[in-house]
């Protein structure tokens, strides 16, 4: 590590932790080495469900147990290859988050392996738990937003400007408004047909950049199966080309099918920009109570030899603030 890390204070930690129930859906990635998601929310300290096929659960609590975090963070969801990709899991999770009364909830691939706030330009790692809890916070000024969360990290650099975009896909750390009535559908894209569903329904989705998380692609060379675990089985041989078609039938004049990135690839008309429903503020909350800038308690402080001298000067300039 190069860089700096911003932490919370500790005068106010009930800030540094999300409010709603963190999911994990995993598959295949019960080896320590392997359970990139789940190593960064025990790393941090955040609470978790891991959400796992019957024949895995075994697996995954002696994952727990190597983690140091306790084993009924494993849930069994009570079947195993339904043929639906991710989609059955995350209807699982939608349920059971609704069931336990909960107005929203996260739900994280499980190959996330880092999150960061985008500081003056350059991306800073910070603790997981602080980033969803400002994604809620900021989610749920608004009346009328079913998805939110973060952008990539690899998408996001020193040249973007906008803290966040809306009404635009969120895939992999995403924040589930539970209200939302429809279904996630496989077994291809489940993630961007459930936002085109939300929508086309009149909600809004909230990307964030200022927070990014930091995902292991999920394939390798040339597109290859990633030996690592999850649902890359789907995407195998011509997995691609398979995966863009079936939205682009499912959604007809509003997905098309391209080649981008040596790749068939689906892409959304007019680049998501259709979808014009603007958010609506809560009528309870009062704006001008709120703080002009909240930190959440973060503060920049060196965790190892910096080796970059724009974060070198950037430390500086901190510290001298």
């Amino acid at each position: 590590m190069t860089v700096a890390e911003e932490t919370p204070a500790a005068e106010e930690p009930v800030k540094a932790m999300p409010r709603y129930p963190v999911y994990i859906l995993s598959k295949d990635r019960f080896q320590y080495e392997r359970a990139f998601t789940a190593r960064a929310f025990a790393t941090d300290g955040v609470p978790f469900i891991l959400a796992v096929e019957s024949h895995q659960v075994e697996e995954y609590r002696e994952l727990c147990r190597t983690l140091g975090v306790p084993e009924d963070y494993v849930h069994d969801i009570g079947f195993s290859n339904l043929g639906m990709g991710c989609a059955s899991v995350r209807n699982w999770i939608t349920d059971h988050a609704r069931d336990n009364g909960h107005a929203r909830q996260w739900q994280f691939d499980d190959n996330v392996r880092l999150f960061y706030r985008l500081y003056h330009g350059i991306r800073l790692p910070c603790r997981a738990g602080l980033a969803m809890r400002v994604c809620e916070d900021f989610t749920d000024r608004y009346t009328n937003v079913g998805l939110s969360g973060f952008n990539y990290a690899m998408f996001v650099n020193h040249k973007t400007a906008a803290p966040l975009a809306v009404n635009v896909h969120v895939y992999s750390a995403t924040l589930v408004n539970t209200a939302i009535k429809r279904r996630w559908r496989g077994p291809y894209n489940e993630d961007t047909d459930m936002c085109l569903q939300v929508l086309a329904d009149g909600w809004c989705t909230i990307l964030l950049n200022v927070f990014t998380a930091d995902k292991k692609a999920a394939f390798k060379n040339g597109g290859q199966r990633n030996i690592l675990g999850g649902m890359s089985d789907l995407y195998a041989a011509d997995g691609r080309l398979r995966m863009a078609r079936s939205l682009e039938r499912r959604w007809p004049g509003v997905v098309t099918v391209e080649r981008r990135f040596q790749r068939p690839q689906h892409v959304v008309k007019f680049n998501w920009r259709h979808f014009d429903t603007q958010l609506q503020l809560r009528e309870d909350l009062d704006v001008d109570a709120l703080l002009p800038i909240d930190e959440y308690g973060m503060s920049l402080e060196r965790v190892g030899d910096v080796q970059s001298a724009r974060i070198d000067a950037l430390v500086d300039r901190y510290g001298e603030q």
